[in-house]
């Protein structure tokens, strides 16, 4: 995979990630469940989603537009 499209990949995951923050789809949903409102279960799903895709940037991708290819700085 080049490195222009994984470049942008990553932007493109971590705006999605940032849209979903808030799910406002749910607002007004008074819906239970296991004792807890809905929204909250959003939240925590969400929170466990981000960290697995910050865990594997930090794999895959750190430096993305810092440093090239090589491991110079760009």
């Amino acid at each position: 995979m080049s490195s222009k499209v994984k470049r942008y990949g990553w932007i493109a995951l971590m705006a999605l990630l940032i849209a979903f923050t808030i799910p406002w789809f749910l607002w007004g949903d008074a819906r239970l469940l296991l004792g807890l409102p809905l929204w909250l279960w959003w939240h925590v799903g969400w929170m466990v989603l981000a960290s697995a895709v910050f865990w594997l940037f930090t794999r895959h991708a750190w430096g993305v537009w810092i440093v090239d290819e090589r491991g110079e700085k760009a």
